[in-house]
């Protein structure tokens, strides 16, 4: 089948599907000529950074698109989601839900202890949305085990709430079930149509994101299935993945697919998880990922964010300049956004992007 066939069939499985109006779409294509010629290669960028609704973008916008869609649906009034304290996912979720007329409630993990005084970055933006903010203390340093106090804290929130007569929709970390992947299924649709319309641009050989809890390499990986696109998608784990990973990315990606009316091949052997990138861990910046969010910068004048993009991007340079992309491969980073992370506490920054 011809690939504006798939597309076309790919656009009527989502017609029935609930989805609110948040971002600004298509998110920017372009390629990147000082990095490509630096690297003798045709590297690309998809600015998931400026989806909106305000200035600090990012890829859960698509995600809750479809979320909040589905809230709306049902009737609920309050939203709840969870994330570290620094979350962009949650930042986003508190965003949209003003836009759209719900309340937000953040269940946030302090995996970084946020500092005395004003806070910083995604929680400074989650205050101004007036977001309802609980904050789970993780003095062991055990994020699994703060996150599993903080579901049973919005367990007893979301009871009270319904003796009050509110209703509470809830959204696992990242946004990441499948209602939530179907955003970058549909991103995926979207990068089609800009391929077909960019003059000289068929495809690309490689394609490079961030993953941390999933819910968009699931959303891409069952768009890849339902538009037969037979290009390299890379996963950068940030820190986050653990054993099971792929099992659950890929099921994640059956999911999306059956709710469009589709049946998966996907497996844990259909994909490859680039894990040297991680760094020291979760929201610990590497000299490498330093090192690649000052160099787009520098080059592009493009910012990226310490916890998620710039690793991503740091294994793309990585596997530049090691010869494991071949000089003319047309390589895309998509940029799932995180720059508001710049302004978070200097733990989470690093030293290395001001020397």
């Amino acid at each position: 089948m011809k690939k504006d066939q798939l597309l076309e069939q790919a656009y009527k499985s989502f017609e029935n599907i609930p989805r609110e109006s948040l971002g600004f779409f298509p998110t920017p294509l372009h390629r990147l000529n000082n990095i490509s010629a630096r690297c003798k290669a045709e590297v690309w960028i998809k600015r998931d950074d400026l989806t909106g609704p305000s200035i600090f973008g990012g890829n859960k916008t698509r995600k809750l698109e479809y979320l909040l869609g589905r809230a709306k649906k049902e009737g609920h009034d309050h939203v709840i989601t969870y994330g570290a304290t620094q979350s962009n996912h949650a930042m986003q979720t508190a965003i949209a839900c003003r836009k759209v007329g719900l309340k937000a409630i953040l269940y946030l993990v302090a995996v970084v202890p946020p500092g005395e005084g004003r806070p910083l970055g995604n929680l400074l933006l989650d205050r101004i949305m007036d977001a309802e903010i609980h904050i789970e203390p993780c003095p062991s340093g055990d994020a699994s085990e703060a996150m599993e106090k903080a579901r049973s804290a919005a367990a007893a929130r979301i009871k009270e709430l319904e003796k009050e007569g509110s209703s509470c929709y809830e959204i696992p970390p990242g946004g990441a079930n499948d209602t939530g992947s179907l955003g970058y299924v549909q991103a995926l649709m979207e990068l089609c149509e800009q391929i077909r319309q960019e003059p000289g641009l068929s495809g690309f050989d490689h394609v490079y994101q961030a993953t941390g809890t999933g819910g968009t390499l699931a959303g891409l990986l069952a768009g890849k299935e339902l538009l037969q696109e037979d290009f390299e998608l890379v996963p950068v784990d940030v820190g986050l993945v653990k054993p099971g990973f792929k099992e659950q990315a890929a099921a994640l990606a059956g999911a999306a697919l059956s709710l469009l009316g589709r049946k998966s091949s996907l497996d844990a052997g259909s994909f490859t998880i680039e894990e040297s990138f991680t760094g020291p861990g979760y929201e610990m910046p590497s000299v490498e990922s330093s090192s690649a969010l000052k160099e787009l910068a520098l080059e592009e004048g493009i910012l990226v964010g310490p916890v998620y993009t710039a690793k991503a991007f740091a294994a793309l340079l990585g596997h530049l300049q090691g010869g494991k992309i071949k000089e003319n491969s047309r390589v895309l980073f998509w940029h799932t956004g995180g720059a508001s992370e710049l302004f978070a506490e200097a733990q989470i920054t690093g030293d290395n992007i001001i020397r």
